[in-house]
C-alpha cells in the first residue's frame, strides 16, 4: 500500500534564511526521494514564506520545488496544498499550473480507513486579537484586490519584508517552545473539538513549528508536524501505522 505524506512550513523564499537554494534543494530532494512510495503527499500551510499570484506573473523562484510538484501530479501522486498564513494569495496557478489541489480551509476527510482532520492552525483556537484582526485583513477580498494593484516588484518586496519581519522578531528565529496540554492553543482546540467530532482518529497541524505527538485519548492523537527550516520532520502514513520522522540528507530518522 503506497504510503501518504504531510508536512509543512517550509517558508520557501525567506529573506530570514541566508542559503535558500540550498533550503529549497533538500525538500526537492525529500520529494523526489518518495515518489516512488507516494499515493498522496498533504502539504499543511506555509510552503512559501510569501506567495502572491498576479494576473500574468507569478513570484520569482521556486522553480525546483514546483517543477518537482509538477512532476509528482503528473506521476499521479495526489498533491493537497492547503494555505497558511505567509501563503494565502493563490488564484489558480498552483492547481492550473502544478496539478495541486489547494484547500483554503480546515478539512476532514478518510485515508485508508481512518479519519483525519487537516489543517494549517492559524486561526484555531489562538486568542491573539492582533493575530486575528491581521487574518481577517489577509482573507478579506477587497484588501487582495487591493494588495494586486501594486506592482509585483512592490508588492513582492512589501510581502517578503513584512515575512521577514514577522520571523526575525521571534527570539532566535524560532518560536516559543512547546507550553504545555493547557496552554498550548492547538491542543485547547483539538480537545474542545472532539467534544462534537469523537469519530476522527488523527489531527494535523502546521504552524507552530514544534514536532508534536500527543495520544489525547485511546482513538485519538495529534501531531504538529515541525517545520522545514530547522527539524525538517514530516508524518507518514502506511494504512496502518503512523510515523513522524525526520529527513537528513537522504535517508529517514524514525
Amino acid at each position: 500500500m503506497p504510503n501518504v505524506y504531510f508536512l509543512s512550513d517550509a517558508h520557501l523564499g525567506s529573506l530570514a534564511i541566508q542559503h535558500r537554494r540550498t533550503h529549497e534543494r533538500r525538500l526537492v530532494n525529500f520529494l523526489d526521494s518518495i515518489k516512488e512510495k507516494a499515493s498522496a503527499i498533504y502539504l499543511l500551510g506555509d510552503m512559501f514564506d510569501f506567495w502572491d499570484e498576479y494576473k500574468y506573473v507569478v513570484p520569482k523562484g521556486y522553480t525546483r520545488f514546483l517543477g518537482k510538484i509538477s512532476e509528482l501530479t503528473d506521476r499521479g501522486v495526489e498533491v493537497h496544498f492547503f494555505t497558511g498564513n505567509h501563503d494565502v494569495w493563490t488564484y489558480g496557478y498552483l492547481e492550473q499550473e502544478c496539478g495541486m489541489i489547494v484547500h483554503r480551509k480546515p478539512i476532514t476527510t478518510e485515508i485508508y480507513g481512518k479519519v483525519f482532520y487537516l489543517a494549517h492552525g492559524d486561526g484555531l483556537g489562538d486568542p491573539d486579537h492582533q493575530f486575528k484582526l491581521l487574518r481577517k485583513v489577509f482573507h478579506n477580498r477587497t484588501c487582495q484586490m487591493l494588495l494586486n494593484a501594486i506592482h509585483p516588484r512592490w508588492g513582492m518586496w512589501l510581502g517578503l519584508t513584512w515575512a521577514k519581519h514577522s520571523r526575525l522578531k521571534r527570539e532566535g528565529d524560532k518560536e516559543p517552545p512547546y507550553m504545555g496540554e493547557d496552554k498550548e492553543f492547538l491542543v485547547r482546540f483539538t480537545k474542545e473539538y472532539m467534544k462534537t467530532h469523537d469519530n476522527i482518529d488523527f489531527f494535523l497541524y502546521g504552524h507552530r513549528h514544534i514536532e508534536l505527538d500527543l495520544m489525547l485519548s485511546r482513538k485519538t492523537r495529534m501531531m504538529i508536524l515541525g517545520d522545514w527550516i530547522w527539524q525538517f520532520t514530516y508524518a507518514v502514513f502506511d494504512g496502518e501505522h503512523m510515523f513522524l520522522e525526520q529527513y537528513i540528507e537522504g535517508e529517514s530518522k524514525p
